[in-house]
């Protein structure tokens, strides 16, 4: 969308911070975004499959840059012209990503078509993958049932003794195990963390990388392999639960954020994906929502679908119907 964003990718510091930290607070926000979502596109009818999508793979980006500029010039300038007046803790700013992406800009990228770009940035890297994402794992939720009432039975604990918070997500350990079983299985690809060779590079068992290359970590092998994973070609929702349990309490390096050598959904290091945090809380409090309201299946209780492979990229059968039903307690 520019060179702005590609020299000057201060919006990537936002996801880093600003939004991180204000997981807590903006959950309950996330939380009716969910129920409003699902009221509008899951009708309450028995049985109804859930509405296909079909997105474009081509559009023409300065158009659709100027369509976002229009929806959000006000605002914007609302916001600029206030912290002119006022500097930039007037009373009511709102705690959103515009003002956070104010905190940051300087000078030239102060400006509605800066500001617009780098959220239609922050949009484009977020929602297609957790959409896929969330849909891998419907997938897996109707193909495997048998995880539903342990998942449900957690999901009401912890609501009913702490509350449904993002605090409360992060005791859901089954739930994060089940996504993150999801994720391994059925990720973006088979390959993560592309890298161009600035300069030739030698690793210490002698291999050498060439200037000019472009160099990958193989995800789906490394994911598949059995030194790392016992059968690991069959869906254990459970799977990582069950290595927290071996774990003393505290932080555990089996958490879908966590960042470790076999596991490289949101890549590794320095570079690891900054809106982890905020995209596993989100894809948690859709399927807590969905096993709190619904029984998914696929039509005729068939088999999961293969995901189709486009080049080194999967992603889940768009023209597959899953069946939503309200939830018969």
């Amino acid at each position: 969308m520019g060179p702005e964003l590609h020299f000057d990718p201060y919006h990537v510091d936002v996801v880093k911070s600003s939004l991180t930290r204000s997981l807590v607070e903006r959950f309950p926000h996330v939380q009716d975004e969910i129920a409003a979502a699902f009221r509008e596109f899951v009708p309450e009818t028995e049985g109804q499959p859930l509405s296909r999508f079909a997105g474009r793979y081509f559009t023409n980006v300065e158009s659709q840059i100027e369509r976002a500029k229009n929806h959000l010039r006000p605002i914007i300038q609302d916001r600029l012209d206030k912290d002119e007046e006022y500097g930039r803790d007037w009373t009511g700013r709102p705690n959103d990503a515009i003002s956070w992406l104010l905190d940051l800009a300087q000078g030239h990228q102060r400006t509605v078509r800066d500001i617009t770009l780098r959220i239609l940035s922050l949009n484009f890297a977020a929602i297609h993958t957790t959409s896929m994402a969330f849909t891998q794992i419907l997938f897996d939720l109707a193909a495997h049932p048998s995880f539903v009432p342990d998942l449900r039975e957690e999901v009401e604990r912890v609501i009913n003794e702490d509350g449904y918070s993002k605090v409360s997500l992060h005791k859901m350990v089954k739930l994060d195990s089940f996504i993150k079983e999801s994720q391994r299985l059925g990720g973006n690809g088979a390959v993560n963390m592309m890298r161009k060779v600035l300069k030739d590079f030698a690793f210490s068992d002698g291999t050498v990388v060439p200037k000019g290359n472009t160099i990958a970590v193989a995800t789906f092998p490394l994911h598949h392999d059995e030194e790392n994973y016992t059968d690991p070609a069959v869906f254990d929702g459970f799977r990582f639960s069950k290595m927290r349990e071996k774990q003393a309490e505290g932080f555990s390096k089996h958490q879908m954020v966590a960042l470790n050598h076999d596991y490289i959904i949101f890549g590794n290091g320095k570079h690891a994906c900054p809106g982890r945090f905020f995209a596993v809380n989100e894809l948690k409090g859709l399927l807590a929502y969905v096993l709190l309201n619904y029984d998914v299946s696929f039509e005729n209780y068939g088999p999961r679908p293969v995901d189709p492979w486009f080049g080194l990229a999967v992603a889940p059968d768009p023209s597959v119907p899953v069946l939503f039903r309200k939830r018969r307690v």
